[in-house]
């Protein structure tokens, strides 16, 4: 499995990370199977969040990899806080407990990242800083991220925490392309040229932080997943075309695609299925052609200007 540098922290992670939201509903057993397959495969990085599963999931996972000193050592976790029953919560108290429930439930003594989940239009960045702060000095983070914010809420909570924040998770995919749409569309005055997100993807590349790709495979917003979907015959007739020619699936494919951009972008599949995730990887194998990508960028319903 390939790595790249998490932001600039110095952190060698695998292009693929397996995010854990599902893992509360498989079991022990199969949880152990679908962490060893990831393990096998090269993965070492490994994203949760405080309300997966109503944080039965971190706790899962900690007891199918056996958690461990030695174990902790050789993997990097990342959580997610912020999210409520009906609203965000990004205040210091808050903060700092959802970590300290984290840690206890992943049965560890640090996280490597955390990522504010989802923006709190509510949120004093200043108090953000200070709970951040005390993590770091405590030993209870390492680095921090948000997921979903786009480039001032991001330079608003840098104004006042002088460590770089290291990760942007956003939504992207085949089907969810937003945040490129609108730079092939410069200067135009159609759908695509409208930028949802003020640049996100330009400001991450910038400043060296690492955008994290979630539902790779879904298109709307958990709509459903594109792949032998009816509804689009066109993508998925070429992607049938391109997988052969690259041998590899079409789910392994579509993780091709994103990595085959140069903003070094990470893969979070969610998949609780250990051959599937096995056949996921084998994206690694493939390293697209630029008239593949755009045809499958086109065939997704997008047009070249």
């Amino acid at each position: 499995m390939k790595q790249i540098n998490l932001g600039n922290s110095g952190l060698m992670v695998s292009r693929i990370a397996l995010g854990c939201m599902r893992m509360a509903g498989i079991g022990k057993e199969n949880a152990e199977k679908l962490i060893q397959t990831a393990l096998e495969c090269g993965i070492n990085f490994f994203d949760h969040a405080d309300i997966y599963g109503g944080g039965e999931s971190e706790r899962v996972f900690a007891e199918a990899i056996h958690m461990s000193p030695s174990v902790r050592e050789k993997v990097i976790l990342q959580s997610k806080c912020g999210i409520c029953s009906g609203y965000f919560d990004f205040s210091k108290n808050h903060i700092l407990e959802a970590v300290d429930g984290s840690l206890k439930r992943l049965n560890t003594d640090y996280l490597d990242v955390l990522l504010l989940h989802r923006p709190d239009t509510l949120m004093e960045p200043e108090e953000v800083a200070e709970a951040f702060g005390k993590l770091k000095s405590s030993g209870k983070v390492r680095y921090f991220g948000v997921s979903n914010q786009h480039m001032l809420q991001m330079e608003l909570l840098q104004k006042y925490f002088d460590d770089k924040l290291v990760v942007n998770q956003l939504q992207f995919g085949i089907m969810h392309t937003g945040m490129i749409d609108f730079g092939i569309h410069v200067n135009m005055k159609d759908a695509a040229s409208v930028d949802h997100d003020l640049g996100t993807l330009e400001y991450c590349r910038l400043k060296d932080i690492t955008i994290q790709a979630w539902s790779p495979f879904q298109y709307g917003f958990f709509d459903g997943v594109f792949l032998e979907n009816d509804q689009f015959p066109e993508l998925n007739q070429t992607l049938d075309a391109i997988s052969e020619k690259y041998g590899v699936s079409k789910t392994a494919l579509a993780v091709a695609w994103i990595s085959r951009h140069p903003a070094r972008i990470q893969t979070i599949v969610g998949t609780m299925n250990s051959e599937r995730l096995a056949d996921i990887c084998n994206a690694e194998k493939v390293e697209l052609a630029r008239e593949d990508w755009y045809a499958i960028y086109r065939a997704a319903g997008n047009i070249l200007p």
